[in-house]
């Protein structure tokens, strides 16, 4: 669950520690009614002064936890409570992907934790009863729980945030369980109490376009796949790695301008730009257009997010941007370290 959430454009690069996940002897049951191995998720969304709550599944005894990318986008600050031992930790992002909406997080001197017990995804069917837990309305405490059938597997839909970005998400499996807002990044387990999806759940903030009354689920599989690429420091188009590179803008992906300036130029409007940030020091204001980025045109805020994927903090590029009396400037910026995107 997000309370409130707007689109800075950032991203990616640096390294990471070679992971093993799965179960073993703490992965077994919880007592309760619940499996072991679940986490409640807290962002601090310190750009946008606002807060979100997830949740998330423990993959190894020392803290790396799985979850949805959407839950810690934005994050200026993650704090993570096991329900298993009732500790908090402080939590950092080792990596993830936007268009697979998964993410992997590190907490900070963790160690003996309970891991949840892991099954396999690839076959499932649909009329396979599910139970999923998460953090609903992100009150903490005990998991909320909800039961339900798969309805369909190999879902696509597509997922649209409160600034209008929208990605399409692939081969989800699609459940009548009551997922809410809060739930995302949660445990899906079949029959036998292991883990078979990762819950992928609407809110406020993150919406399924046509699918309101669904919930889905991201193939444990698929999701575990991910983790461990991200574990070998190595990013590929799609999966970025380590801390994220930030240059400090609000764009209004809604209102793209077209033929702007005397050069007739195609770019994206700021909203915003963040004190002191690289775009800052490089002289850009609210409403200038932005048109052209590292040498490539920019009409989308997922154009520049792609753009910026193989971008690391530290890194300078070029930056061409039309100004509200319609004069063009460029300028080299050294990319800060930032939230996720």
């Amino acid at each position: 669950m997000k309370v409130r959430r707007s689109t800075l454009a950032l991203l990616i690069a640096a390294a990471g520690a070679a992971l093993a996940v799965g179960g073993g002897a703490s992965a077994a049951s919880s007592g309760a009614g619940r499996i072991a191995g679940i986490v409640d998720v807290y962002t601090n969304l310190g750009y946008e002064g606002a807060a979100a709550a997830g949740t998330g599944i423990v993959l190894t005894s020392d803290g790396v936890v799985l979850t949805n990318n959407h839950v810690i986008r934005g994050a200026t600050g993650i704090k993570v409570t096991d329900l298993d031992n009732g500790r908090t930790y402080h939590a950092t992002v080792l990596g993830y992907t936007v268009s697979g909406d998964v993410a992997a997080i590190k907490l900070t001197n963790a160690s003996g934790l309970r891991t949840a017990p892991l099954g396999h995804s690839s076959g499932v069917a649909a009329g396979q009863a599910v139970t999923t837990y998460g953090n609903a309305g992100g009150e903490g405490g005990a998991p909320s729980v909800a039961s339900g059938k798969i309805v369909a597997v190999g879902r696509s839909i597509t997922a649209r945030d409160d600034s209008g970005n929208t990605e399409t998400l692939t081969d989800l499996i699609e459940t009548d369980a009551a997922l809410q807002p809060g739930d995302s990044g949660g445990p899906m387990v079949d029959s036998a109490g292991k883990v078979i999806g990762m819950d992928t759940a609407a809110s406020s903030t993150f919406t399924f376009n046509g699918s309101q009354s669904r919930g889905f689920a991201v193939p444990i599989d698929r999701a575990v796949s991910i983790v461990s690429r991200i574990g070998t420091g190595h990013g590929t188009s799609t999966i970025h790695i380590g801390r994220t590179a930030f240059i400090g803008l609000r764009i209004s992906v809604a209102n793209p301008i077209y033929g702007y300036g005397s050069s007739g130029e195609n770019g994206l409007f700021v909203d915003e730009v963040v004190p002191g940030s690289p775009a800052a020091k490089a002289g850009l204001g609210a409403s200038d257009v932005i048109t052209r980025f590292d040498g490539k045109a920019v009409t989308t805020q997922t154009g520049l997010t792609s753009l910026l994927v193989t971008k690391a903090p530290g890194q300078s590029v070029v930056i061409r941007w039309i100004d509200q009396f319609n004069t063009a400037h460029s300028a080299t910026l050294k990319l800060a370290s930032g939230p996720p995107q």
